[in-house]
């Protein structure tokens, strides 16, 4: 369930919208007169949600190469290849 609470709370109670955000590692939705206004995360769920979405459009370009006929590698060979690199670190 989302956790709503008006701008002023940001002002008066910073620390618990703080600690809300990093103890329960969920956004918290802020109103202006009843009506959405910000959304304030932790920055760990911040760096999260943005991984997520640089995975989601990777896939999405894979998708659409696949799509249109273009074929990748093996699984095999990315696991050839990845096995080089570490190796070589």
């Amino acid at each position: 369930m989302p956790i709503i609470k008006s701008i002023s709370s940001l002002r008066n109670r910073t620390r618990e919208i703080a600690e809300i955000c990093h103890e329960q590692d969920e956004p918290v939705y802020l109103t202006t007169n009843g009506e959405g206004d910000l959304v304030v995360m932790s920055i760990d769920h911040y760096e999260h949600l943005k991984a997520q979405a640089d995975l989601f459009e990777k896939l999405g370009v894979a998708q659409a190469q696949s799509a249109q006929g273009k074929r990748g590698i093996t699984h095999k060979k990315m696991i050839t290849k990845l096995r080089r690199r570490a190796n070589a670190k």
